[in-house]
């Protein structure tokens, strides 16, 4: 009868005793796999549990050199350490040859957002006709754009929360703290004309929310989501599409219009400074952008 490997005991564990999903089973398999195969075939090496730290080094350069991405090297790397974990706990090995090892950092993504030519190409794109879902449409696009409010704060918008004589609303945000946002005239008149046409549009209104769907209930997130997707694809062909990208546009226009970060930070509601930062990439990658377009010594 033969004997069951390391890895197939490994696996059974993670199957039956940690109840591990297939998907993830399978993600590990061949993790396992991979790494199993380079050993015999760099090292000459088919029992693991002679596995040193220099052997897993040398796996994650060359796969490195295979131009695997970061993501998915340090998943390999997670593998391994359950594995050796295991293997250490069941008495197999004394020393995990993970200890030594670290995983290769994370490229920073940075957030997708629009440029200022597309979002007029937005506006111009909406239907301008008189039609109560036309200008609440507008409205959407607007105020996720002009404010950076979260999908969620533009949902549970209220009106008694939107000021449009002292040009601000009032949001909810992340952890129930409140913040108050400027927004500019053009705004307020786009409010107060969509709130007559809402008033005409529905004799009794069941929400005290300001924007409503085209039946007059409470908006969800997949109508705001719907909405902003269907315009942003027609002016762009980013891949992300989602009302969160106009919350981006947002931050990245004020930033490159030479907005203070802690200004940002206070309108977008973020607790620490360090989450507003990352736009600050957006920016220096359109100076780049310019300087290499514009300067001599950048085409020498």
């Amino acid at each position: 009868m033969k004997a069951v490997s390391h890895k197939e005991m490994f696996l059974n564990y993670i199957r039956f005793e940690k109840r591990y999903s297939e998907h993830t089973a399978i993600s590990y398999e061949n993790d396992l796999g991979q790494f199993s195969d380079y050993m015999i075939h760099q090292f000459e090496q088919e029992d693991l549990t002679q596995t040193k730290h220099i052997h897993v080094r040398s796996w994650i350069v060359a796969l490195m050199e295979a131009e695997i991405s970061a993501k998915s090297i340090n998943r390999k790397i997670s593998t391994l350490r359950s594995f050796f974990n295991y293997l250490r706990k069941s008495g197999e090995m004394e020393i995990s040859p993970m200890q030594k090892i670290i995983a290769p950092k994370l490229g920073k993504r940075l957030p997708k957002h629009l440029t200022e030519e597309n979002m007029k190409d937005i506006a111009d794109e909406i239907d301008m006709e008189q039609s109560f879902s036309s200008i609440r449409n507008r409205l959407i696009i607007d105020l996720l754009y002009n404010t950076g409010i979260r999908r969620s704060e533009l949902i549970h918008l209220t009106e008694a929360n939107t000021d449009t004589r002292n040009h601000t609303i009032k949001v909810l945000g992340k952890g129930n703290k409140e913040r108050q946002i400027p927004i500019p005239q053009s705004l307020s008149a786009q409010i107060d004309r969509y709130r007559k046409l809402k008033t005409t549009e529905f004799a009794e209104l069941e929400v005290e929310n300001l924007i409503v769907t085209d039946k007059g209930k409470l908006l969800y997130p997949r109508f705001v989501y719907n909405v902003v997707k269907r315009f942003i694809a027609k002016v762009s062909t980013i891949d992300q599409k989602s009302p969160h990208v106009l919350r981006h546009t947002f931050a990245t226009h004020l930033i490159n219009n030479g907005a203070e970060l802690n200004a940002i930070k206070e309108l977008l509601g973020h607790a620490n400074l360090s989450a507003t930062q990352i736009y600050t990439h957006n920016s220096i990658s359109r100076l780049k952008d310019i300087y290499k377009k514009a300067h001599p010594s950048s085409k020498t």
